[in-house]
């Protein structure tokens, strides 16, 4: 099998199943702190307390990331589609995808670099940036096969004006579309809970290998835990048996 063909069915795989990543990284990262906090390896408290402060501001900016992305996106595109595989009615190139071409993966980092920052370890952030940069390097490899096929000459285009990743210009194309609120609530409910839930289960494994208590000290933790899980079954339960974040054209 030719490199671009193997390439491809990598990506193909990896996308199809990309929902674990986030799983081998949480087994992973609560390893490592396990690890640091039963050898006391604190040899740098205050970069240590740092990253870990940091760690939620970074995961919110990865977030408000992904939100923004989908709140201007139109149907059938930019979606958590696994079983079907790859999907786009519609070539994205509006929005945050006039000055990166996957603003979603972009968020997915920060969110995700977030947990290797609450290990306080700088070797696992490293090790985190680089297994990412190589799972979704094949990932997107696939997607802009499937994209090249579909649109053609308009997708060619588009990526050389447009980078994968890191903007070289902000010639923002403000989207067509008005934002949606539902949208985002429907899509992107759990994220947000997610990301306060993890924290939680770290600072609370932390909590107990230092004081032998699973309370952390860390309240807003457990208030945004809170907030966050309760608004989570509210718009799940909204979105089983009503019909008030629908939209026509979504």
């Amino acid at each position: 099998m030719a490199l671009q063909e193997e390439l491809k069915q990598q990506g193909d795989f990896l996308f199809r199943y990309r929902s674990y990543f986030p799983l081998i990284l949480l087994i992973l990262g609560l390893g490592v702190q396990v690890y640091e906090s039963t050898l006391d390896n604190n040899y740098f408290p205050v970069l240590e307390n740092t990253l870990e402060t940091a760690a939620i501001f970074v995961g919110l900016f990865g977030f408000f990331i992904r939100a923004f992305t989908i709140g201007y996106t139109p149907k059938n595109t930019s979606g958590r589609n696994t079983k079907a595989g790859q999907v786009a009615d519609t070539l994205n190139t509006a929005g945050l995808y006039s000055l990166i071409r996957n603003p979603l993966y972009v968020g997915n980092y920060f969110m995700w670099l977030s947990i290797a920052m609450l290990t306080g370890n700088i070797c696992m952030i490293f090790v985190f940036s680089l297994v990412f940069w190589i799972y979704y390097e094949r990932i997107v490899f696939a997607e802009e096969e499937f994209l090249r096929r579909k649109f053609g000459e308009a997708y060619l285009t588009w990526t050389e004006e447009v980078p994968p990743f890191l903007p070289k210009h902000f010639k923002y194309s403000k989207p067509a579309m008005d934002f949606s609120w539902k949208k985002v609530l429907r899509k992107e409910k759990n994220g947000i809970f997610a990301l306060f839930l993890v924290f939680l289960v770290f600072l609370s494994v932390e909590a107990y290998l230092e004081n032998g208590e699973y309370i952390t000290d860390k309240t807003w933790i457990i208030v945004g835990t809170v907030v966050t899980g309760v608004l989570y079954f509210i718009l799940k339960f909204l979105k089983k048996y009503t019909n008030c974040l629908s939209e026509k054209d979504m």
